[in-house]
C-alpha cells in the first residue's frame, strides 16, 4: 500500500492535454493546465501552479510548436518540475486517465497494463474521436513513469447500472449483439461526482437519494439517479443522442438519416459531421455558445429564441421523463457550463413543473456561486440544485482508492 496520495490526472483530446495535480490527502489542486494545438506551429502551454514556488504568481504561459503528445507531456513535466512537482516525485501515486469508452468490459476504475491498453484500443470503433488520443495520452505517460500506476476511469462506467432493458435497443438482437450496438452513456464520471454531491447538500447519504442530474454544458445529457446508482440517462451508443447541445442534434428520428442519404445523396460521413459538428444550437441560430444564444435572444433575434425555446424543451421533457422513471424526486440538479451560470435555463426548464414539486426562488436563482447551493424556495417537496461539477477530483478519488486500496 503506497503512502504518496498525489494522482496526476489527464484528459488527452485529439489536438490537446487538460492536466491537473492533486493531493488526495485533502483533495487540493497543487497545479492545473492545458496543453492545446498539439501538432502545429502555434502550440500553447498554459500552467498554472497553486503551491511551491511558482504559487501566487498567476499563469505561466509557453508558446511554439508541439510536434506531438510526447512532447506535450514532457513540456508538462517541466513545468511541474519547476515547482517541485515533477512526475519523479515520490510523492506521486498514480496517474488517472480519463477513457471515454469502456464499452461493456469496463464498468470500474482499471489499473492499465498490456492487456487493458489493448482492450481500449479495440473500443475505438465506438469512439473513433476520443479514445485514440486516450491512448496515447496512456501510451505517453506509461513511458514516462514506467513505475507508476496508470488508471483509467471511464466515462460509460457510471451508466454500466442501467437495466438491461434501458441499455437494449429495440432492433434485431444479433445484429446488437455483433456490433455492440447499445446504449452506454457518457460524462459518467461528472453524474457520479454531481449526484453524491447533490445529497450531501441535502445532508443525506447518496443511496438515500433519487437526483436527476442535468449536465449541460456544450455537450449535454441527464441522467437518472436513485439511490446512488444509475438507472436511466439520455447519451446512447454515442454521445449524439439526448438533449440538444451545442453542435450535437440530440434525438431524432433514425430516418433522418436515410432520407439524407436517398434524397440529399449525403454521404455517411457527411451526415456524421451535420449531426455532430452543425447541428444542435448551432445549427438552429448559428451561434452554438448559450451566452451568445442568450444575448441574441434578449434582443429580439427569432432565431436564437428558437434555438433557446428547444433546448429548453427538450430539458423539461427529460425531467419529466426521469421523475416517471425514478417515481420518487428529492433533487434535481444542474452542472457543467451552463447548467451552473446560465440562471436563464434553469428558469425556463422547471417554469410548469409545480406539479412534478419543482420550483425556483428566484433571487437565489440569480446568484452566481462556485459552490455548492439550492435555488428552490424553502420547503420545496422537490430540491432544485446547482452543483459544480469536478470531473478531474472525480477521476483522482477513484483512481487513488483503487491503487490504495
Amino acid at each position: 500500500m503506497t503512502t504518496a496520495s498525489r494522482v496526476l490526472v489527464l484528459n488527452s483530446g485529439s489536438s490537446s492535454v487538460k492536466y491537473q495535480l492533486l493531493d488526495m490527502a485533502d483533495s487540493a489542486r497543487l497545479a492545473v493546465g492545458l496543453v492545446e494545438r498539439i501538432g502545429e506551429q502555434a502550440s500553447r502551454l498554459v500552467h498554472e501552479p497553486l503551491t511551491g514556488p511558482g504559487a501566487g504568481g498567476g499563469k505561466r504561459e509557453r508558446l511554439g510548436a508541439i510536434p506531438d503528445h510526447e512532447a506535450a507531456l514532457r513540456a508538462v513535466a517541466q513545468e511541474l518540475a519547476a515547482d517541485g512537482l515533477g512526475l519523479d516525485s515520490p510523492e506521486l501515486a498514480a496517474v488517472g486517465h480519463r477513457v471515454v469508452h469502456g464499452g461493456i468490459r469496463f464498468t470500474q476504475p482499471t489499473v492499465i497494463d498490456e492487456e487493458v491498453l489493448a482492450a481500449i484500443r479495440s473500443l475505438i470503433p465506438l469512439a473513433p474521436l476520443h479514445n485514440p488520443a486516450n491512448v496515447t495520452g496512456i501510451e505517453v505517460a506509461r513511458s514516462l513513469r514506467a513505475d507508476l500506476p496508470q488508471v483509467a476511469v471511464f466515462d460509460t462506467a457510471f451508466h454500466s447500472t442501467m437495466p438491461e432493458y434501458v441499455a437494449r435497443y429495440a432492433i434485431d438482437a444479433a445484429t446488437a449483439d455483433k456490433y455492440a450496438i447499445r446504449r452506454y452513456g457518457f460524462h459518467g464520471t461528472s453524474h457520479a461526482y454531481v449526484s453524491r454531491a447533490t445529497a450531501a447538500l441535502l445532508g443525506k447519504a447518496a443511496e438515500d437519494v433519487n437526483v436527476i442530474v442535468l449536465h449541460l454544458g456544450n455537450g449535454a445529457s441527464a441522467s437518472a439517479v436513485r439511490g446512488g446508482v444509475c438507472v436511466e440517462t439520455s447519451m446512447g451508443l454515442t454521445p449524439l443522442e439526448g438533449l440538444v447541445m451545442g453542435t450535437r442534434s440530440g434525438d431524432l428520428d433514425p430516418a433522418v438519416v436515410f432520407h439524407l442519404a436517398r434524397v440529399g445523396g449525403f454521404s455517411v460521413d457527411e451526415i456524421d459531421s451535420l449531426l455532430n459538428k452543425k447541428s444542435g444550437l448551432l445549427g438552429l441560430c448559428g451561434d452554438n455558445d448559450m451566452r451568445e444564444v442568450l444575448r441574441r435572444a434578449g434582443e429580439g433575434d427569432e432565431s436564437a429564441r428558437l434555438a433557446f425555446a428547444a433546448y429548453v424543451h427538450r430539458v423539461k421533457k427529460y425531467i419529466g421523463a426521469y421523475s416517471a422513471v425514478l417515481g420518487r424526486v428529492d433533487a434535481v440538479a444542474f452542472t457543467a457550463g451552463v447548467g451552473e451560470n446560465a440562471h436563464q435555463v434553469r428558469e425556463a426548464a422547471v417554469d410548469g413543473l409545480a406539479e412534478l414539486g419543482l420550483a425556483l426562488d428566484p433571487q437565489a436563482n440569480a446568484v452566481r456561486s462556485p459552490q455548492p447551493r439550492l435555488v428552490s424556495p424553502d420547503g420545496a417537496r422537490v430540491a432544485v440544485a446547482v452543483v459544480p461539477t469536478d470531473e478531474e477530483l472525480e477521476i483522482a478519488t477513484q483512481a487513488y482508492a483503487l491503487v490504495t486500496g
